[in-house]
């Protein structure tokens, strides 16, 4: 695993390489040259320069504990300035999501899930996050980029096996890459199915109601149409079902501000509701469940020649969600609600891009990208209606049922009899970029990178940007990096999260909004400034600094509200992110090792959409003061090593977290108690009859820390979760 501030020279000679003889008298030897000149004129049309780039490797993976069996979102924990968060969420210097997945530079359409991991280690060769300010190509997420290049096969060679332990944990899988000529490629697949597909509520070991099965199919298919131009095909397809884990020993509360038919709670304090006639219902016997189902594909065309390299992609992605709230009158009477929701969008572009090489220590890359969604949204709800309390303002009797309800100020259920609302919508949208930017080499120690990127979008709202970017990399010393960048960022609202429903259809049920007040979600703007360095140490070590400030207007931020388990974007009127990280590598020899640690601050000010979702004395609050984000984690530390002994891999890794944010005495005034969670792995590689095996036995959280992702309070989080806890897990695969 490494850092690097610049990954390609400015003038992108190593990607102009003498032409390699006809395809007539070709042979596997100049089949591989001309592969491998494409794909690096492939990389080249895309330049990181001044950005902060961290790579992980296909063997940086297969070396941690768990190895490629990981989810995408474990890997990336290990890079600097990344805490983890619930459903498998990630947050980069201090942004709610705002991460862009791009494969072999294809950006892959955001979709709708939550829980499930689209994309999985076995189908990389290596993955970057590439973050800080961003040179002119990258746009609309910018919180970080996350690049993977896929593998491909030249030597008809592959794995199958099984992977499983504790959790009830199951996973067989196999991976293939093969070569016919000027024909190549590599495909995957796996199948997952434990008892831990989420967090679990209460922080046992064994949730109660939590099984998951997955799905996940890869390919990646290359064919040389002759020297100078290839044709490649990217597809994939994810399903996967989540039980939604339960609370054990509970029964209805009742619902803050409604007062229900039922008795009062044990507490003494609210009265709960009453759904025909049941106003107990034990917590062990709801049963929701959640399915998410992903495809994409992606179909490229390469062209170099010349002074000219030029890749065109179509691509696409389908998703949907799909929540049954299972027992409807479980969910009524702990939410006021019980709703069936089916969610699904399919996105589908164009991007386009080049780089020139013509112009005598410049390389000059122009692009432009479209994408369009189509979203539909259907849903069906039962509710419970609900009244004001007591005699009006004039003294006339309220024809209320519910003899509790003596004040017109209380909002009282008045009847028993769930009543049924659908919300259905469906919302077409569209976004486009362009960009143009130059990579001057000023001096053989300097090059500067500096361009303009126009992003436009119509959704929900239609807005647009013209953003300068510019970057720097100084090499003063052998061994000595250091850079500095702005970049004006523009990021619109995830347009297939934004919320359609109605929310008037709720007024005066158990489901009715805090406020009637439902802004649009207004993209973010934002300056962002990055300075850092890198310096080699002796041969052996590589030390990275890197600090950053950002300051935003309508600043997004995303929360879990109502019953599908998705999230909604909102908006801080303003909102400022800082912070610095450090990174340490060392490799010789058959040892290798990481330290990354970060410091970071999130705050907002004013929130300023979706404002029906939040409790009123939150939003006056918020909107005179800067409260911290509640995905701020102020502290984090990854490490980890590996060391080949004899043919034996041994590994561990960690992470550190001062904890994310939760209610104090003001909105995300508190912080979660802090964590650590060590990891250890063995691995190794057999021969019997001629066949090669390898071996790998994980301990995964060592120590058994029970440590508390999300406490259910905070703006935004809808329940509680904890971290997974120990489990012991074996692999044996074979060679194929």
């Amino acid at each position: 695993m490494f850092r690097s501030f610049l990954l390609a020279s400015a003038a992108g000679a190593a990607f102009l390489v003498t032409a390699l003889p006809a395809f007539a008298q070709e042979g596997v030897e100049d089949v591989t040259v001309t592969a491998e000149r494409l794909n690096q004129a492939r990389n080249g049309i895309q330049t990181q320069t001044g950005a902060s780039t961290y790579t992980i490797t296909a063997k940086d993976i297969s070396n941690q504990p768990g190895g490629d069996n990981l989810g995408l979102n474990t890997v990336v924990l290990q890079a600097p300035g990344v805490a983890q968060d619930s459903f498998g969420q990630l947050h980069v210097r201090g942004e709610h999501n705002g991460l862009q997945y791009r494969l072999n530079g294809i950006i892959l359409p955001e979709g709708i899930s939550a829980f499930g991991q689209t994309l999985n280690p076995r189908l990389a060769a290596s993955v970057r996050l590439i973050t800080g300010a961003l040179p002119a190509e990258y746009g609309l997420r910018t919180a970080g980029i996350v690049d993977i290049q896929t593998k491909t096969g030249f030597d008809n060679s592959g794995t199958a096996g099984v992977y499983g332990g504790s959790h009830s944990t199951v996973t067989p899988s196999f991976s293939y890459g093969g070569t016919s000529g000027r024909f190549n490629y590599f495909v995957s697949g796996d199948y997952t199915t434990n008892t831990l597909g989420v967090e679990s509520p209460d922080g046992s070991s064994d949730p109660l109601h939590d099984r998951t099965q997955q799905y996940h199919g890869f390919a990646y298919l290359s064919e040389i149409l002759d020297q100078n131009s290839s044709l490649s095909a990217v597809l994939g397809t994810s399903n996967a079902i989540f039980q939604i884990p339960n609370r054990r020993g509970l029964n209805p509360p009742g619902i803050d501000g409604i007062v229900g038919l039922g008795p009062q709670d044990p507490d003494g304090g609210n009265y709960v509701l009453d759904a025909n006639g049941t106003t107990a219902f034990p917590s062990a016997m709801l049963d929701e469940r959640q399915r998410e189902i992903t495809h994409y594909a992606i179909l490229s065309y390469l062209h170099s020649h010349g002074d000219l390299d030029t890749q065109v992609s179509v691509f696409g992605r389908y998703s949907s969600l799909f929540f049954t709230p299972g027992n409807n009158v479980g969910p009524l009477l702990y939410d006021g609600i019980s709703q069936k929701a089916y969610k699904r969008d399919a996105a589908y572009g164009l991007q386009a891009e080049s780089a020139w090489h013509g112009w005598d220590g410049h390389t000059v890359r122009f692009g432009a990208v479209y994408q369009a969604d189509d979203t539909l949204s259907e849903t069906s709800s039962l509710v419970l209606a609900t009244a004001a309390g007591g005699p009006d303002s004039n003294g006339i009797p309220n024809p209320n049922p519910n003899p509790l309800c003596l004040d017109p100020a209380q909002t009282c259920q008045t009847s028993a009899a769930p009543m049924s609302i659908a919300d259905n919508g469906s919302k077409h949208g569209y976004s486009y970029s362009l960009y143009v930017q130059d990579e001057w080499d000023v001096t053989d120690t300097l090059t500067v990178n500096y361009g303009l990127r126009y992003d436009a979008f119509a959704a929900y709202d239609a807005e647009n940007q013209l953003s300068p970017r510019v970057n720097a990399v100084w090499k003063p010393l052998d061994g000595t990096t250091i850079h500095a960048g702005y970049a004006r960022y523009f990021s619109p609202p995830p347009f297939e999260l934004v919320a359609s429903s109605q929310i008037a259809l709720f007024n005066d049920t158990t489901a009715a909004a805090a406020s009637g007040t439902n802004t649009t979600p207004k993209a973010e703007r934002a300056d962002y400034y990055d300075i850092g360095m890198e310096q080699k140490l002796f041969d052996y070590w590589t030390l990275g600094l890197d600090s950053f400030f950002k300051s935003s207007t309508n600043l997004i931020d995303e929360g879990q509200f109502g019953a599908p388990i998705i999230l909604t974007p909102f908006n801080y009127g303003q909102g400022r992110q800082y912070g610095a990280e450090l990174s340490l590598s060392y490799q010789k020899d058959n040892l290798s090792g990481y330290v990354n640690a970060s410091y970071e601050r999130a705050v907002g000010k004013s929130i300023v959409s979706s404002e029906f979702q939040f409790d009123p004395g939150d939003l006056a609050y918020i909107g005179s003061h800067y409260i911290p984000l509640d995905h701020q984690q102020i502290g984090s530390v990854s490490a980890g090593a590996s060391y080949n002994w004899d043919g034996t891999q041994l590994s561990t890794d960690l992470l550190y977290g001062t904890g994310l944010r939760r209610d104090g005495a003001t909105p995300n005034g508190d912080h979660l108690p802090s964590y650590v969670t060590v990891n250890f792995g063995i691995s190794r590689n057999f021969q019997v009859q001629d066949q090669t095996f390898m071996a790998r036995l994980d301990l995964i959280n060592a120590f058994d820390q029970k440590y508390e992702i999300r406490d259910g309070t905070g703006v935004g989080v809808g329940a509680p979760q904890f971290g997974a806890r120990r489990g012991v897990f074996v692999g044996l695969s074979k060679a194929l």
